[in-house]
């Protein structure tokens, strides 16, 4: 049996410095993606949002007037940011990978820009089919890897530079494939780029000054395919932004 708690007391001690940051962030609290993942589940009563980190999408689905919004997250600092801002969500701790929940308790379930920082991804869908009652909505996103084995590793180097506790980016088809495995009807697939601001970008997780410079560098000294898949924009030596690519997922649990 594996054993990735020490890993995952670092990601969520990395999170708790980080909350404000994620509340602030514009990737995180905006968006045309946010707005689907919430639609997805409005006609839920009782939802829960997995590793929630400062609660955007919890509030979301509250303010469509869903019932029950519970809003989970390793982080304490995490939770305790998405029960301050957002009326009508109840946050708890809880481990991505071991929900606390009785089976068949949730009508819907969503988890937004997160599962690359979860250590058993599978384990992860299977208590998300665990919880949800059948014919629930599973509303899925995640930063994804390009179908390409080069583009897939630098898109990983730069992603952990960044940040230490990411994992792995995986292909869309996996996820696709893990959430079958697990009795899911995939209803939908929606995939977008989404823009990054090299600043804000590595503000938010507060990167220090020789990893930030590394990382440029890294992007600076991108391959030609790796700069163009990627969208890496430079002016005079100095990253300005670049792209990653994004899945929504939108599954039904039929079994």
């Amino acid at each position: 049996m594996r054993d990735d708690s020490e890993a995952k007391r670092a990601a969520a001690s990395s999170f708790d410095v980080a909350a404000v940051d994620y509340f602030d962030s514009d990737v995180h609290r905006q968006g045309t993606d946010l707005e689907r993942l919430a639609d997805w589940c409005r006609d839920a009563d009782e939802v829960l949002d997995v590793a929630t980190g400062a609660g955007h999408v919890a509030g979301a689905v509250a303010e469509r007037g869903v019932s029950t919004v519970v809003a989970v997250d390793a982080s304490r600092a995490m939770v305790a940011t998405a029960e301050r801002e957002f009326d009508g969500v109840a946050g708890a701790m809880a481990d991505a990978e071991r929900l606390p929940f009785a089976a068949n308790s949730f009508d819907a379930v969503s988890c937004r820009i997160a599962a690359h920082h979860f250590p058993d991804p599978e384990a992860f869908v299977a208590e998300v089919a665990r919880v949800l009652r059948p014919g629930g909505t599973f509303a899925f996103e995640d930063s994804v890897a390009p179908d390409d084995d080069a583009l897939e590793s630098f898109l990983d180097r730069v992603e952990r530079l960044r940040d230490p506790t990411h994992v792995r980016s995986y292909r869309t088809d996996r996820w696709c494939e893990w959430l079958e495995e697990r009795g899911f009807v995939v209803e939908g697939v929606h995939r977008l780029r989404k823009t990054l601001e090299f600043d804000s970008w590595t503000a938010a997780q507060s990167v220090d000054a020789d990893r930030r410079a590394e990382l440029e560098s890294v992007l600076l000294d991108a391959s030609p395919a790796a700069a163009s898949f990627f969208e890496i924009e430079a002016e005079d030596g100095t990253v300005r932004s670049f792209a990653n690519l994004k899945a929504l997922v939108r599954a039904t649990r039929v079994e």
